[in-house]
């Protein structure tokens, strides 16, 4: 088939919908007999994914992928930014934390042009062998204050010779300003590789906007490509943690109430999608002690900087309430991080986290943690309890937990034993009891076996596992559809087939 040349979708701010629509792209093009690729310069992003060689990048990317019917490389996302306060990230580059640094110091330095020069040989790799290369902007691309050191949008199109596509949110409001106003700043050179705007999230009838898109088209010299329905019955799984709001917060009633403990630097929420799917449960997020008391199993989630986490939820009254909960009989789990905090303590004597060095933790679990230098970043592949089927999962964390003597009081309640068999033979861990464990492993509850045997002891009928990965399938054909019913995709390919 035909090379098509690379394609951007840009925005005119972040979360305007470019994330699903590059992902929309990369299904459409694989159905139509292309082989794509999804690739954005730099993320930023706690919900992280883990590719086949150990390397870590954003789970928008990987997902992209998946949408692709690619396994993910680093080549996808050569840079990604990990929030680990309000002013500092850790700096992982192409795959491998390279340390941690302030926003200022980041956007500031002098060394983006080596980030930028790494982001540039890992698209060229992927263009070599892929067709189309499916890119993703980051924000606006209209910073000017940041557009120099800018690795992402712009830049990096015209490294591409890309052809770039303007998404704009109209559900925000002030659509007109936001685009014009986007295009209006753009340079000459950059402004020519603009091929149309996207209108997406539209709600009631597209008709109505049919003077404004001719309106648009008039003020901006670049014609409307597609006005996109607002769908609230397509999901594709988020990575911005701006999408939690949207996540509900109080607990429910007739199902089984599941709460994630939302903490400030939460990572990797899509952990918990599953349970979010699953017709037997009642998933909520929630920060508020009297929330947390009405739930019938609790979760503690990973989190990027597991000290500060912990320390904020003893402060708030969060510590007290998940220990009242496991005093009570319900179901505590904990997940990375959060395995972690339900440990006897968590030291921290290289300063990984910060200038705390030790925190006790909750007291659940008769284990501790010494945060390391060393990350881990594999995909694995076990089995749950002793249960024979073969789960799968990934490993993203920095720390080992190791057993202490056994908790006060727990004497001859159970055997403490490891949660999980690793296909290597090591364990991985903390069976408490069956309403009590903690793990490493990231996308555990993605296993049909392990989410039955959680809620187990709420429902005493066995439901239809829910086949999460044919769901995510489902919906990336879902997604293209809807796309092609509302983007001129036949304009798009002349684009890309035109002449470079």
């Amino acid at each position: 088939m035909q090379q098509l040349k690379p394609i951007m979708f840009v925005g005119t701010a972040s979360d305007v919908g470019k994330s699903f629509i590059n992902t929309g792209f990369c299904r459409i093009f694989k159905e139509d007999g292309y082989q794509p690729a999804p690739f954005k310069a730099q993320n930023m992003s706690l919900n992280s994914f883990v590719t086949p060689d150990g390397l870590e990048i954003g789970r928008a990317q990987a997902v992209q992928a998946e949408a692709c019917g690619l396994p993910c490389s680093a080549d996808m996302n050569p840079v990604l930014l990990k929030p680990t306060n309000d002013k500092a990230s850790q700096v992982v580059l192409m795959g491998k934390p390279v340390g941690t640094q302030s926003a200022y110091d980041y956007f500031m330095g002098n060394n983006k042009q080596e980030l930028f020069n790494a982001a540039r040989a890992a698209f060229d790799r992927l263009h070599a062998q892929y067709s189309p290369v499916v890119m993703e902007g980051a924000g606006s691309i209209s910073e000017l204050n940041l557009k120099h050191r800018d690795i992402t949008n712009m830049r990096m199109a015209l490294h591409a010779g890309a052809d770039v596509y303007l998404v704009a949110d109209i559900d925000k409001g002030g659509i007109f300003g936001s685009v014009y106003g986007t295009i209006a700043l753009l340079p000459p050179e950059e402004k020519a590789l603009l091929k149309g705007i996207i209108v997406n999230k539209f709600r009631g009838d597209a008709r109505l906007f049919e003077s404004g898109k001719t309106m648009l088209e008039e003020l901006c010299g670049v014609p409307v490509v597609g006005i996109i329905p607002y769908s609230k019955d397509i999901y594709v799984e988020e990575e911005d943690s701006v999408a939690l709001a949207g996540k509900q917060q109080q607990a429910g009633s007739g199902k089984v109430n599941a709460v994630v403990v939302l903490l400030n630097r939460l990572s990797n929420f899509t952990d918990f999608t599953v349970l979010e799917k699953d017709e037997r449960v009642h998933l909520y997020y929630s920060n508020n002690p009297a929330e947390i008391a009405q739930a019938d199993i609790v979760i503690i989630p990973g989190s990027k900087n597991t000290i500060a986490d912990l320390v904020d939820i003893k402060n708030n009254g969060v510590a007290t309430a998940v220990t009242q909960a496991f005093k009570a009989g319900k179901t505590v789990i904990g997940i990375c991080g959060g395995y972690q905090m339900m440990g006897q303590c968590v030291e921290d004597p290289a300063g990984v986290e910060g200038s705390v060095s030790f925190m006790p933790g909750l007291g659940l679990l008769p284990v501790t943690t010494v945060l390391t230098e060393e990350k881990t970043t594999k995909q694995c592949r076990f089995k749950y309890k002793n249960i024979d089927t073969v789960c799968e999962g990934y490993e993203i964390h920095m720390g080992i937990t190791a057993e202490t003597t056994s908790l006060k009081g727990m004497e001859g309640k159970s055997t403490p034993a490891h949660l999980n068999t690793m296909s290597q033979g090591h364990g991985d861990g903390y069976l408490l009891h069956d309403r009590c464990w903690g793990t490493y492993i990231h996308g555990i509850l993605d296993n049909p076996v392990v989410v039955d045997d959680l809620l187990s002891p709420f429902s005493p009928e066995a439901a239809v596992p829910f086949d999460y990965n044919k769901y995510k399938h489902t919906q990336y054909d879902k997604l293209a559809q809807h796309l092609r019913e509302h983007i001129d995709i036949a304009y798009i390919y002349s684009q890309l087939k035109s002449e470079q």
